[in-house]
């Protein structure tokens, strides 16, 4: 397993398009182990693989319940409800803004396995899927943003 480099607000890979999984390779597997790692070195919820130079359909979420989540070719089939928040991005780093997103969502992926299921979301979860799944459309939350992005140390700095 290694940290990657995560690709930041400016990279073109971030607003290509992603191509489907067809098979579970060694390669793809040590990816998605490596989307881990460089998602907990960062401190994040979730990352998408173009996020870290792939340009292919995998996300790997874990919003700190215990469960972390492989997404291969997800596909965002219900939503409901409505949620505005804070939204970060570890592509654009030190930034964050106010984002409305579905309050529930339910997405239909392949697991690490290659075996499809479905996975329900409300809350952060329905977030960090969407928020995930829009990066592989080359799509970056800023894009969403209502208002003006704001520096997240000033807002710690306000904090202490």
């Amino acid at each position: 397993m290694a940290v990657r480099q995560i690709r930041v607000i400016g990279d073109e890979v971030l607003t290509k398009k992603c191509k489907p999984v067809k098979e579970m390779s060694k390669r793809t597997a040590e990816l998605i182990e490596d989307m881990f790692e460089t998602m907990y070195e960062a401190n994040g919820v979730g990352l998408a693989a173009p996020q870290v130079g792939i340009l292919k359909k995998i996300v790997v979420i874990d919003v700190e319940d215990g469960s972390q989540y492989v997404l291969i070719n997800p596909e965002i089939i219900d939503r409901k409800g409505e949620q505005t928040g804070y939204e970060g991005c570890l592509s654009v780093p030190g930034k964050s803004g106010i984002v409305t997103r579905p309050e529930y969502v339910k997405v239909r992926a392949l697991d690490e396995n290659m075996e499809p299921f479905e996975l329900e979301g409300e809350g952060l979860l329905a977030r960090a899927i969407c928020h995930e799944c829009a990066h592989l459309e080359g799509q970056l939350y800023v894009e969403l943003v209502e208002g003006e992005l704001m520096d997240t140390e000033a807002e710690e700095e306000e904090e202490n």
